[in-house]
């Protein structure tokens, strides 16, 4: 007599295993530490005051230094991949994400998602999965939160679809909503420390800022971020998860390059607030030199001291475009656009 052993590994979720309403508590939490800031400091050209340098941060009211605001996204994101994204085919966008405290070395993030929607694509053999997660630090406060929604791979094409349920997401986080970090005060902002003049007062709604340097992508480093944050879906490592047999680029890994190419013309864009929107338009691989520039769609005033809200369109693209162009006539993304992320900056006024 034989029997079969039971399955102790993990195949992932394919999309007929969610359900609306349902509830993942993901494995493992991570604690941050100082060697985070400086692996991604070695990646990515970023040189933003506050995550650079302690004084700064104290300077400007912050109790203790953080860690970059997208260090504790990739973190908290990676938690999710296992059990939402490890089919996927491709992540597609954000919304509503808020970042409600700097998180700092020695702070320990978990991190939950709940499914709020399904639909299945046509051809029967994917769909996409929406889903609300949140992170918790290890005093059970949140850390920040926000949507997705992935396109995942089905297991059995001959599964029923079920019936679509598509959320209802904002459009943008209200400036009211914003949180902002205890104690923060840029009325005594080092301007010369932080690299750049320009203020609040200085951005005007429709401007736009070529931020010029470019960044060329290699296999190790997209690699070694994505495995940084622990991140394990397939198609970021493994050659034969995609019929063209490349590894794609960790859609985060070109938000973070983005993120600190801005520094240039957006020097004073210290924290990140919230992200309002987000798509990866285009697939990135290495090889691909990226670039970066910025739109400002909204400014709003805080009740914090000397600080401002910039609402920011940053632009990632495979290749320089000097005329910043993110649609063509036909209202689809210019060729060459790989990221269109809406967010909310914090900058002294």
């Amino acid at each position: 007599m034989t029997t079969t052993p039971a399955t102790k590994t993990n195949a992932g979720n394919f999309f007929e295993d969610f359900s609306i309403g349902q509830r993942i508590v993901h494995a493992t939490p991570r604690t941050v530490t100082e060697g985070d800031r400086a692996v991604y400091g070695s990646i990515y050209p970023t040189r933003f005051a506050i995550p650079s340098s302690a004084a700064f941060a104290a300077s400007v009211g912050l109790a203790a230094h953080p860690v970059e605001d997208l260090i504790a996204f990739h973190i908290a994101f990676g938690k999710t991949v296992p059990d939402v994204s490890l089919n996927a085919i491709a992540n597609l966008g954000y919304a509503e994400c808020r970042f409600h405290q700097p998180v700092v070395p020695g702070d320990t993030l978990a991190t939950t998602s709940e499914v709020i929607g399904l639909k299945q694509n046509s051809n029967g053999r994917s769909g996409v999965v929406y889903v609300r997660s949140t992170a918790t630090n290890q005093r059970g406060e949140v850390a920040l939160e926000w949507a997705r929604w992935v396109m995942v791979h089905k297991r059995d094409v001959d599964a029923p679809a079920p019936d679509p349920v598509v959320p209802e997401l904002a459009s943008v986080v209200a400036p009211a909503d914003l949180v902002l970090p205890s104690g923060l005060d840029f009325s005594g902002y080092d301007f010369a420390a932080a690299g750049e003049t320009h203020r609040f007062e200085d951005y005007a709604v429709g401007e736009r800022i070529d931020h010029v340097d470019g960044v060329t992508l290699t296999e190790s480093e997209h690699q070694q971020a994505t495995r940084l944050w622990q991140n394990t879906a397939k198609v970021h490592f493994n050659v034969e998860a995609r019929p063209d047999g490349n590894r794609l680029v960790y859609g985060g890994h070109v938000i973070s390059l983005a993120r600190a190419l801005s520094f240039n013309g957006l020097a004073n864009a210290q924290l990140v607030a919230a992200i309002n929107a987000g798509a990866h338009t285009a697939p990135a691989f290495a090889g691909d030199t990226i670039y970066a520039w910025s739109e400002v769609l909204d400014r709003a005033e805080t009740s914090a001291p000397g600080v401002g809200a910039l609402r920011l369109r940053l632009v990632a693209t495979k290749g320089r475009d000097e005329s910043m162009t993110l649609r063509g006539e036909d209202g689809k993304y210019a060729p060459g656009v790989l990221l269109d992320l809406d967010y909310w900056a914090l900058v002294p006024r």
